[in-house]
């Protein structure tokens, strides 16, 4: 079995969107509008699946991207991460934490492209990482 996408989003419409272009490639796709809450499901091994890629947005009320892949690195160095992002300028807030960042608008075949390809790191075409 393929490794679920973990897709943050806090904007509704825009979270729906990605989750259906996955969810129709195949993938299993958990959606959450917190990043807080996202690390904490981490940490307390809440998914009902293993997560092999976050896809997440930069901009986001309660925290940024790139607080929360700083504070997810700590416990997950080599989880596939993908962020998206209206601002150009936001990709250096990012240097030194193997993301995959990408522009808004993300075409759907360029949103799979990109998830196909990191979701194939390890070779076997899923990256498992355990959440407990």
């Amino acid at each position: 079995m393929t490794a679920a996408i973990l897709l943050i989003d806090d904007n509704a419409v825009q979270a729906a969107t990605r989750q259906t272009i996955l969810k129709r490639a195949g993938y299993y796709v958990i959606a959450a509008m917190s990043p807080a809450r996202a690390l904490e499901q981490f940490r307390d091994g809440e998914f009902p699946e293993e997560i092999g890629l976050v896809i997440t947005d930069h901009l986001m009320p309660e925290m940024t991207g790139a607080k929360f892949v700083r504070a997810l690195r700590v416990t997950h160095p080599v989880l596939p991460v993908m962020v998206i992002s209206g601002l150009e300028e936001a990709e250096t807030e990012y240097d030194g934490m193997d993301v995959a960042f990408r522009l808004k608008p993300v075409m759907p075949e360029n949103l799979l492209a990109c998830v196909h390809g990191l979701m194939g790191r390890s070779g076997s075409g899923t990256v498992a990482i355990p959440v407990r």
